[in-house]
């Protein structure tokens, strides 16, 4: 079977901080909790799909035993406790909290995981009611005065208890077999039978694209509290069938909005640099500390490996190992910081936890199904709002890992995409325009897509035409985005950096776009300044003059593009640069370590092959000697190493010495690297 019966151990619980510890408090104080807590028990709805029966009888009994503490907090008299006493209503309030957190982990949960551990939830159910059994039964009725009502009840409540049995409903049983059998059958790579699907998927009360994406989140989430990799891969399994029942049952509904996920960004909020990946530059979301003790976000280094390097991106050193511990303490620190700045910080936590988890074949064959039917249903006669609802789960499933993105270039899907960039689209439905350029940027993530793309017919200038004339922002951005990450590959490098039309567009949009945008460009012409014969071509179309103008907002992005252009674009470059001096001042005492950095190995660059005017324009700012001397005290080591030769450098210039101009830059060279639609900039 694809999922066994018993795949699915206990996970781990979530308890609220409280939930397994007495109030400590006294007498009527104690009370009042109790009264407080069944009420919040009492407040539940029953579960409509599933353990109906347990759900109603916990919330039952919770009602009734709010009326035990409302007589006692209306009798305040009646109510002094003796040690034993006190130990029982305390142990009560133990077991109160632990059905509420139940209830609530329930409630808040998948609906799939539920069905998977329904005998065991219904144990749970079943252990704490007996726990409350046993309660009843020490209950001193001697020590506290009732009226015969509620001794009654209580008595009532403590027989039902003591004759509670584990039940699980026949239908909940039947259900969980369906869904077992539906995904064994998947494995063997038989497509579900529609309408059993449908039953199914209505049982568990998904009714629409909106509960089923509700349901992969909630599912995406379990995954972190499962204890054993088995497990993990089996919900990912589960994972594929939602996903596979949202696209056949519910169609392009979930694609009627825009993404306006970009928006929630941090780009227009400065990030304290200790926060930022330097290879991306853009804030972790699950920092890791590599062989040599630097930080990085997970997936970048992972890119940075994958992709055959063996060194640390930042100090060049060569790594010992390929461990990548968590760490943890900044993880905090930086969540802690999005919480004050009111941001989201799980942006992108949701696929990278299922990416982490090994998948299974019932997964990967539901990946394929899904795939066929969204590029069938699209490759046929279909109108622009339909085609958008498609493209749209196509955008949204090329997101979610590796397997899917091949799935989808296999299935043909790229000469489709291709239809939708043109310039007549954007104008009549620029929703479906960014749908399509941004499936394709996911796509081009995975490297055999990479030529997919380029040797599609129409495919590369598709994406040139929405870089230049694309209907919104967010198109623009993401054709740039596919730019940077096409030119990872240095013959499609060249080939793009040869294109007066890709030169342009990423120059006009790093000038004209908003900030978001403005990275994407950015790193893209980063990416292609990495060959010499393109930075002439950068020069001549305005590059010096592009970074110059976004200095002051993306600061650390612009330095990082001038040093590599003035390093391999020769006179020319050095020359464009000379009037920017002043703003390299300004950043090498205002501007972050790694922009300090660049700024000072740019400047290094720049006075040794311009010769004595660049050192006599950095002479004339005013405390130079003294900035330098603040970059040699602190920031990178690299920073450092660069702020005392450029210190050298005046003081030789200053005793009117010779330059060394022979002693060009060491081998701490920027380079770049292609982390698909990361903004990314590589030190190394």
């Amino acid at each position: 079977m694809a999922v066994s019966p018993h795949a699915f151990p206990p996970r781990k619980r979530r308890p609220s901080a409280g939930a397994f510890v007495s109030p400590k408090l006294a007498d009527i104080n104690l009370v009042k909790s109790l009264l407080s807590l069944s009420q919040e028990i009492s407040s539940f709805k029953p579960f409509q799909c599933l353990l109906k029966r347990n759900s109603v009888s916990a919330i039952n009994k919770s009602k009734l035993l709010s009326i035990l503490f409302d007589e006692l907090i209306k009798n305040p008299a009646s109510v002094f406790f003796s040690p034993s006493t006190l130990l029982c209503f305390e142990e009560m309030y133990i077991v109160l909290q632990r059905i509420k957190t139940l209830l609530e982990d329930c409630s808040n949960g998948s609906k799939m995981w539920m069905l998977m551990q329904i005998q065991v939830l219904s144990n749970n159910f079943h252990e704490l009611t007996l726990e409350l059994s046993t309660l009843l039964d020490i209950f001193p009725f001697k020590e506290i005065e009732l009226s015969q009502d509620v001794e009654e009840l209580v008595v009532l409540v403590r027989r039902l208890c003591g004759k509670s049995k584990p039940v699980v409903d026949p239908g909940d049983v039947f259900l969980r077999r369906e869904v077992l059998t539906m995904l064994d059958r998947i494995e063997k790579e038989i497509v579900p039978d529609q309408l059993k699907l449908k039953k199914v998927i209505e049982d568990l009360g998904l009714r629409d694209g909106s509960s089923c994406r509700e349901e992969i989140e909630s599912l995406q989430d379990e995954i972190q509290n499962q204890v054993d990799e088995k497990s993990k891969s089996d919900i990912v399994s589960l994972i594929g069938l939602v996903r596979y029942a949202n696209c056949v049952l519910f169609g392009s509904s979930t694609a009627s909005k825009p993404d306006h996920r970009r928006q929630k960004s941090t780009s227009d909020l400065t990030i304290p640099a200790d926060f930022r990946c330097p290879i991306t530059l853009e804030l972790m979301r699950d920092p890791v500390v590599v062989a040599t003790g630097q930080t990085y976000d997970r997936e970048s280094i992972n890119l940075w490996i994958e992709s055959g390097h063996s060194t640390c991106p930042k100090t060049g050193q060569t790594l010992i190992h390929t461990n990548l511990i968590p760490n943890r303490a900044l993880r905090n620190l930086i969540a802690m910081w999005c919480r004050e700045q009111g941001i989201p910080f799980e942006t992108v936590g949701n696929n990278e936890k299922v990416n982490s988890v090994k998948g299974t074949k019932a997964a990967f064959e539901a990946t394929k199904m899904t795939v066929s039917f969204l590029v069938n249903k699209l490759s046929g006669s279909q109108t622009m709002e339909a085609a958008n609802g498609i493209v749209y789960e196509l955008r949204a499933l090329s997101k979610t890992d590796s397997d899917s993105r091949a799935c989808i270039a296999e299935a043909g899907a790229i000469p489709i995409l291709v239809r939708y960039l043109g310039s007549s689209v954007g104008l009549e439905h620029p929703n479906l325009q960014v749908n399509a350029v941004t499936t394709i940027l996911n796509l081009s993530i995975l490297e055999a897509n990479k030529t997919r793309i380029v040797e599609t017919d129409g495919a590369l200038n598709g994406v040139i035409e929405v870089l230049r004339s694309g209907a919104t922002w967010e198109a623009k951005g993401n054709a740039a985005a596919t730019i940077f990450s096409l030119s990872g590959i240095h013959a499609y490098r060249k080939g793009l950096g040869r294109k007066t039309r890709v030169i342009k567009g990423l120059l006009d949009l790093a000038k004209d776009g908003p900030t978001s945008s403005q990275k994407d460009a950015l790193v893209a012409i980063l990416n292609l300044a990495g060959d010499r014969e393109t930075v002439g071509r950068l020069v001549e179309g305005g590059v010096i003059q592009t970074v110059s103008g976004v200095m002051d907002e993306l600061p650390e992005e612009a330095v990082t593009i001038l040093e590599a252009v003035t390093r391999r674009g020769g006179l020319a470059a050095i020359a464009a640069a000379f009037n920017i001096i002043k703003k390299l001042g300004v950043i090498l005492r205002e501007g972050s370590d790694n922009a300090r950095e660049s700024a000072a190995a740019t400047l290094v660059t720049m006075c040794r092959k311009g010769g004595p005017e660049m050192v006599a324009e950095l002479a004339v700012i005013p405390g130079i000697e003294r900035i330098i001397w603040e970059v040699m005290g602190g920031g990178t080591a690299r920073g450092r190493r660069k702020a005392a030769t450029l210190l050298r450098i005046l003081r030789r210039w200053a005793a009117g010495l010779d330059l060394d101009t022979n002693n060009v830059v060491d081998s701490s060279n920027m380079i770049t690297m292609t982390v698909g639609t990361s903004r990314t900039i590589l030190q190394a």
